[in-house]
């Protein structure tokens, strides 16, 4: 069975999407100045008929864009495909003569910037169905397979449905924090996020395979929501591409380098490594930076287009920059953008952005955007500040730890005080 490839096209038609969750068509409550929990409403000095007006000028945005699809955005896409395939090829050419050290260079260069321009803006957008409509069977996310471990339709049903239909929502969205981070005071601590920063910092050297482990759903599995034949399914489906990945970066290429080889190898494994730092780095800051907002699971109840609107606005950062910034990170640089409309074009974001931030900034809306080594700190601040437990917390904390460890300290009969 075909996945859905776009989100929003779902959500225009208010069906319910594969993750659950159907948009209500009545009218909107006017928003509680606080959720349940006692967490502030962003949403709550806007009325409702202000968030319908909001939905429907970015509705306007998007139809704009949709209805000026043409040759020129798909000339952008091929021509984007062309060259990171030559980069590729010509890469892996240079590699075949990496014994000698400038070869090396200039060949692992080349294969590190062709992987991260097939993963981010390529394969990512293709398998978003931003380029469906051109009917090219080369280019669209029912047939695209990329250069990561993870299959495209297990990737495309945990990031295109589950991820953008919650985004940020806690407890709904297993983007928010990947299940191994705690990323927001209102997660529940436990012990082992003391060493989330060492977690993250190997989840992003091994990026690829996190992604891929990630999009089995297992949390699911525990909680009986998923089969566990058809996620075993998934899991062999899975182990496969990533072994023909390995084969192909760590055995083949290799293996024709002949003498060249080991530096081959070596070459393949940076490569990869560097395109997992940079697609984590992007990735953490469009989401996690300061200034980004989290929401309960109550703020989707009976959410309308409108709401689910704001909601993608404020759940999301960008990174400013120039052109080449915002191709190399896939234009998830203008993650707000791409948040609001991850069907259009990723080509055509940097046109909708003035008008995306000039709307937000009339309804008091935050337009969370900096350089990407404000917003990468910002993010890792987060990792390493919800690894202990919240500051009220803290002392009550430590001493529940201290009870359950103290009792199994033996005292050597030799330190014992005289009685």
């Amino acid at each position: 069975m075909a996945l859905p490839n776009t989100l929003t096209s779902s959500l225009a038609r208010l069906r319910p999407a594969r993750g659950g969750h159907r948009l209500s068509t009545t009218r909107p409550k006017a928003p509680a100045p606080t959720y349940a929990s006692g967490k502030p409403n962003p949403l709550a000095h806007l009325s409702p008929d202000q968030i319908e007006r909001i939905g429907a000028e970015l509705d306007e945005i998007r139809q704009e864009v949709l209805d000026s699809r043409g040759e020129r955005d798909a000339n952008y896409i091929r021509r984007l495909i062309r060259v990171q395939r030559s980069l590729e090829l010509v890469s892996r050419t240079v590699l075949l003569f990496s014994k000698y050290w400038p070869a090396w260079v200039v060949g692992t260069t080349g294969l590190s910037l062709s992987k991260i321009l097939e993963n981010m803006e390529i394969g990512h957008n293709v398998l978003h169905g931003q380029w469906d409509w051109m009917r090219d069977p080369k280019v669209h996310s029912t047939s695209w397979q990329w250069d990561m471990a993870s299959p495209s339709a297990q990737w495309q049903q945990a990031h295109n449905v589950q991820h953008h239909t919650f985004t940020n929502v806690l407890g709904k969205d297993e983007d928010l924090g990947f299940n191994i981070l705690r990323v927001d005071p209102a997660q529940k601590w436990e012990p082992g996020n003391l060493v989330q920063p060492l977690t993250n910092l190997l989840n992003a050297v091994f990026f690829q395979y996190g992604v891929a482990i990630h999009d089995l759903g297992t949390p699911a599995l525990k909680r009986g929501e998923r089969d566990r034949a058809t996620y075993l399914a998934d899991l062999r489906t899975m182990l496969k591409k990533a072994g023909r990945h390995a084969f192909r970066d760590y055995v083949a290429h290799p293996a024709v380098s002949g003498p060249s080889a080991v530096p081959t190898l070596l070459a393949n494994a940076t490569a990869n490594l560097v395109r997992n730092l940079w697609a984590h780095t992007v990735i953490f800051c469009g989401h996690l930076p300061s200034g980004v907002e989290t929401f309960e699971v109550e703020a989707i109840d009976d959410e309308t287009r409108g709401e689910w609107y704001v909601r993608q606005m404020l759940g999301s950062g960008n990174i400013s920059g120039g052109p080449m910034m915002h191709l190399m990170t896939g234009n998830l640089s203008y993650q707000i953008e791409h948040h609001l409309f991850p069907d259009l074009p990723s080509n055509r974001y940097a046109e909708v952005a003035p008008r995306v931030q000039a709307l937000m900034e009339r309804y008091g809306l935050r337009y969370v955007s900096g350089p990407l080594y404000k917003q990468a700190a910002s993010a890792w601040g987060k990792v390493f500040r919800y690894s202990l437990p919240n500051r009220g917390q803290r002392r009550a904390t430590l001493r529940r730890l201290a009870r359950r460890v103290l009792p199994r300290v033996r005292v050597p009969e030799s330190r014992m005080l005289p009685a």
